[in-house]
């Protein structure tokens, strides 16, 4: 089930071979120094990664949801922060403009993204509205042939690195959540600032900032899909992303499990290497089988996400099991390694603080099983 085709396989060896030969030596610079990879973003940009999903036509690959899952889980299985600005890059900022933009507006932005000329980013989640759209506050009022955005956003990917953003704001307040719009903005406007994160858990290389908007002239053309629809719009960019956060999991899990196979075979304790006890070999049977299931619910996920048929419930019950998955494959791989995995001499201490950010963004655990919760009470 879910055999690659043969150019799906092309990507794949690609991908990984990039990753293996230039991003892997360096991951653990990259999160040690918070630096974020500019010269992996180039390299990436080269295989199309950068405009994987997006039209030919604009400078796109043109890759299906599968194939690009695919490309995620390569990247993630060295380098989980980097395929965040990938998977974020892709899917929010770049795919909500592809989706929901205008021909002049898929025509002057996709280009530059595709090729990661300019990096995107994407600003929903406020100081106080994460998980409850309802409470957003940042606002846009209609002068003229502008609109004036005031407000701040926070935990923004790509916050300060980013030069095209997509902007949530409330353009109707009594509507509240249906009652917001969707905005492009582009660095250097002016009142428009951005403030780097620091001290992160993980995902330390993926940049992170705070947005702030003090008057900020947008003009109406900017303006990105129907009045008031942005909030319906982010649900079906949400539901993609989920697929995509799902495969990034999926990367760290595999990348568990491949660390923690190569240490038990290494790592000799009375007078045997540590795979020859069973306790050890039961915690890569379980890595080993949650990893294979998380993929299979994101590859399905992403196939019918490519046939256009529903898929919002199959992309949530894909996020939360592969996200959680991953983080029980961290703990566990850093069981296998003892004491040196509690180090950063090996990777997989790394792999478990970013797999944590995997059950938080893009919609919580929590919010997962409400989701899906309402689907089986509505069955």
């Amino acid at each position: 089930m879910f055999e690659l085709t043969e150019d799906q396989r092309l990507v794949s060896e690609s991908v990984r071979r990039f990753v293996e030969e230039r991003v892997k030596p360096q991951a653990a610079h990259y999160d040690e120094t918070c630096e974020f990879p500019w010269e992996h973003v180039k390299g990436l940009a080269e295989l199309g990664v950068f405009g994987m999903h997006f039209s030919e036509a604009y400078g796109g690959a043109g890759f299906d949801k599968v194939t690009g899952s695919i490309v995620i889980e390569e990247v993630a299985r060295h380098d989980a922060s980097l395929a965040l600005t990938i998977a974020s890059h892709n899917g929010l900022c770049g795919g909500h403009i592809d989706m929901f933009g205008s021909e002049a507006q898929k025509q002057k932005y996709l280009p530059d993204l595709a090729t990661a000329k300019k990096l995107g980013a994407w600003g929903l989640t406020e100081p106080n509205s994460g998980s409850d759209a309802s409470g957003l506050q940042t606002t846009a009022v209609k002068k003229g042939d502008r609109w004036i955005l005031n407000g701040a956003k926070n935990f923004i990917t790509q916050g300060t690195v980013g030069e095209v953003f997509v902007v949530l704001a409330l353009t109707t307040r009594e509507k509240k959540q249906h009652g917001i719009t969707a905005f492009i903005l582009e660095k250097g406007m002016k009142g428009f600032s951005q403030r780097s994160i620091h001290g992160k858990l993980g995902m330390r290389s993926s940049d992170t900032a705070e947005l702030h908007f003090d008057n900020v002239e947008v003009p109406a053309e900017n303006q990105l899909g129907e009045l008031d629809q942005g909030f319906l719009n982010t649900l079906q960019i949400l539901d993609r992303g989920r697929i995509t956060i799902g495969a990034l999991a999926v990367g760290i899990a595999r990348g568990c499990l491949e660390e923690g196979r190569a240490y038990s075979l290494d790592r000799k304790q009375f007078g045997k290497p540590i795979a020859d006890f069973q306790a050890i070999q039961w915690m890569l049977a379980d890595i080993a089988t949650e990893t294979d299931a998380a993929r299979l619910l994101v590859r399905r996920a992403a196939s019918l996400c490519d046939q256009k048929k529903p898929f919002s419930v199959e992309a949530s019950k894909a996020k939360l099991f592969a996200s959680e998955a991953s983080v029980r494959a961290g703990m566990k791989a850093i069981q296998i390694h003892g004491g040196y995995g509690y180090t950063r001499e090996f990777p997989v201490e790394r792999y478990l603080r970013d797999a944590k950010l995997l059950e938080i963004g893009e919609g919580t655990s929590e919010v997962q099983r409400m989701i899906i919760a309402r689907h089986v009470l509505k069955s």
